[in-house]
């Protein structure tokens, strides 16, 4: 690039001609320095040497990378004067800066004009559209390119599968996955990512992670892509899983994998794994640095955070909050929510309190940790005057999760006729939630009268839930009114309504064990149902009675 600046200076005004002009200009764009080769468009234009059609691709670019729309909109202009509106190279040009401006009126007009369309053009509508969440017209698009018998590529497939998962589309999803297999693109690395993406973001876990084993070259996008895949599931011991396979494998995580990992770990309180994690995220530097207040390690930060606070660990996790200069909402919601789910409701109190002084302006979703810390630590003044003050005093209108906490907080307390109150006083109906927490508050006193009341409430918003008639169950089982108890599971099943089975899960050395009831599955467990079979016979012998309400 210098040798050619050099010969270009030397070169008097007269030898300085289109030819001239565009190699340099070409070749600023090539070393990615728009502003002198639109300066040297500019001075060629001033020197009255006419661009020809290899000076506009070039210059469209420049503009492009100097965010100059109206300059590229006076070259549009320019072309009808020199004949090349219809140059498929200029075109293609001001097509991508269009989208790239999303000016999509005007790149639809360019991209309808052109009589011949390269599979590239077709691609960047495709993504043009998509980039500004027009996904009627991205399908209509990639219709038309079919029907024009314009051979996809791997990038169209990538772009359109792209579509398809944010819009849940698994019958289209299929159909591009046909297409991809029809034209051989299932060697491509690439294009299988973004079908294990599709599958995903569709529901379709199985077929992401068939597509997933059959790949013969992983790289660190498909492990991610499986793992949010699980992750975004609910299947927390599956992304363990396979984040174990991900090491074992030798692919190193990137920040992408540890968010991931990391709810993984908060959700089964796995904190000997998370503690892992969070080491390697040291050792690496993995958005650990406390000092930026840069929003990503917010991010990262914050989910390190939460996984200590919900495994329990929550000096861990105020050591961390501490440390970061930068504490958004949600730092501040993580540490009050992890202190309340824990039972230190005077510390969630505190922390709330501190919000306040720090000019954070709290939330909805703070409301909800620092009601529910105040119902879980007995705190009943402190809940009532919040509730009082929230949109007063700090500008947040109470919603139906506030008013649940409150009357859960009043029910665990034994005020039942507080409770009662306020279910018919608040502004809000009522739904299935505020009621069932209400009959857990009755279950719990005895309170059978209001109970029934409860019951019936639920029965008619939401009869398909398991988890009323089974309180309603307890409740009878507690005075002793067994027929009514036997009366409520014929109701159950004849509604056929299913009791969803008790989950259990402990982090040992070599992982986390997951067990549900009559769980067959672990490869140990002859010795698991031997060992509970010793403990059953001791409690019998004790003459214990298990609770009704475990269903033992």
């Amino acid at each position: 690039m210098n040798n050619a600046l050099s010969v270009f200076d030397t070169s008097n005004y007269d030898n300085r001609n289109v030819y001239a002009y565009n190699a340099v200009i070409a070749g600023f764009i090539a070393n990615e320095s728009p502003k002198p080769a639109y300066e040297f468009y500019m001075e060629m234009r001033t020197n009255g040497v006419m661009p020809d059609k290899f000076t506009f691709p070039c210059v469209i670019k420049a503009c492009s990378d100097l965010s100059k729309a109206l300059e590229v909109k006076r070259i549009h202009g320019l072309l009808f004067k020199f004949r090349l509106e219809l140059n498929m190279y200029i075109g293609s040009a001001l097509v991508h800066s269009y989208l790239r401006f999303q000016l999509m009126e005007e790149a639809q007009e360019v991209f309808e004009e052109l009589p011949v369309r390269d599979v590239v053009l077709w691609n960047a509508m495709i993504n043009g559209y998509a980039q500004i969440g027009q996904f009627e017209k991205v399908q209509e698009v990639f219709g038309r390119m079919v029907q024009e018998e314009t051979v996809p590529n791997r990038f169209t497939v990538t772009g359109i599968c792209s579509v398809f998962a944010r819009t849940g589309d698994l019958d289209n999803g299929r159909a591009i996955h046909g297409v991809v297999m029809k034209q051989g693109y299932d060697s491509g690395v690439a294009v299988l990512n973004a079908l294990i993406d599709m599958y995903g973001k569709c529901k379709r876990v199985g077929a992401a992670l068939e597509i997933f084993e059959v790949m013969v070259d992983k790289d660190i996008f498909s492990w991610n892509s499986i793992i949010c895949v699980h992750e975004q599931y609910g299947d927390h011991n599956g992304t363990l899983r396979l984040f174990v396979r991900m090491l074992r494998a030798g692919v190193q995580p990137d920040l992408v994998t540890m968010t991931t990992i990391l709810p993984a770990c908060a959700h089964l309180a796995a904190l000997k794994v998370g503690r892992e994690v969070h080491g390697y995220m040291i050792t690496n530097g993995l958005g650990m640095d406390f000092s930026d207040k840069k929003v990503g390690d917010g991010y990262i930060n914050n989910a390190v955070m939460d996984m200590y606070a919900k495994c329990g660990s929550l000096r861990d996790a105020r050591l961390i909050f501490d440390k970061m200069s930068y504490k958004d909402e949600a730092s501040w919601n993580i540490m009050i929510m992890g202190y309340g789910m824990h039972g230190f409701g005077k510390e969630a109190l505190d922390m709330f309190y501190s919000m306040s002084e720090e000019e954070m302006k709290p939330g909805d979703v703070t409301f909800v940790g620092v009601l529910s810390a105040c119902s879980h630590g007995g705190l009943l003044r402190q809940g009532r005057e919040l509730l009082v003050q929230m949109q007063p005093k700090y500008g947040v209108t109470p919603t139906i999760e506030h008013y649940t906490c409150v009357i859960d907080m009043l029910g665990r307390a034994g005020k039942l006729e507080e409770a009662y109150e306020l279910v018919f006083t608040m502004p809000i109906e009522a739904n299935p939630v505020v009621w069932r927490a209400f009959l857990a508050a009755c279950q719990l006193h005895g309170y059978t009268a209001l109970a029934e009341v409860a019951a019936q409430k639920i029965f008619e918003l939401e009869p398909a839930h398991c988890g009323s008639y089974v309180l309603m169950s307890n409740v009878y089982g507690t005075v002793g009114r067994y027929q009514e108890v036997s009366e409520m599971r014929y109701t159950m099943t004849q509604q056929n309504v299913q009791k969803a089975p008790g989950c259990s899960w402990i982090e040992l050395n070599n992982g986390v064990h997951t067990f549900v009831t009559h769980d067959r599955t672990h490869r140990e467990d002859y010795s698991i149902y031997a060992e509970l079979n010793s403990l059953t016979a001791c409690v019998q012998e004790d003459r214990y009675v298990p609770d009704i309400m475990h269903g033992t």
